[in-house]
């Protein structure tokens, strides 16, 4: 059952993350400390030693950087910043570059998807709906933590973490 829980965390706060910045266009600050926090026990918990738990934790600081650097252009926001580090903390090294490449990936073609639909008037049924005005609006971003986390989850097998807490 640990390991079950400690498979999915990872999953169900990728899932949380995408919805939020949906509907709210906002990735909370507590979502990016859990899965950080929860990644030291879950790589412990499957053999990870301390240097490469380090070496996980620095691909993030890296990311976290990069990613504030992007947020100062004006070109993600800075929740997407922080929860593409959290991610990292993760993949590490070994998966970061096609986590990076396939979010940006993903985000180009979300991003074309919504100035696409934003061409068009919301149909009636949805006008209620806030969110969807929000995300209609063309002086609105983008929900990037979406193509964030389809990345993430799409990759996520291949991380030390999976593939040390799969039963034998």
């Amino acid at each position: 059952m640990i390991h079950f829980l400690a498979l999915m965390f990872f999953p169900l706060c990728m899932a949380y993350a995408a919805a939020s910045d949906l509907l709210t266009m906002r990735i909370p600050n507590l979502l990016s400390i859990a899965l950080i926090a929860g990644f030291i026990p879950f790589a412990l918990a499957a053999g990870m030693d301390g240097w490469t738990i380090g070496l996980h934790l620095a691909c993030a600081l890296v990311v976290l950087a990069g990613g504030f650097a992007l947020f100062a252009a004006g070109w993600i926001g800075g929740g997407d910043a922080k929860i593409a580090a959290a991610v990292a903390v993760w993949f590490g090294w070994s998966h970061l570059l096609e986590f990076l490449l396939l979010s940006s990936i993903l985000g180009g073609a979300l991003t074309l998807l919504i100035v696409l639909w934003r061409r068009w008037p919301v149909p009636a049924r949805l006008n209620g709906a806030e969110w969807i005005a929000r995300l209609h609006e063309p002086k609105q971003g983008v929900p990037y933590g979406i193509a964030l986390a389809a990345a993430a989850l799409h990759l996520y097998p291949l991380t030390p973490v999976w593939l040390g807490l799969l039963p034998t």
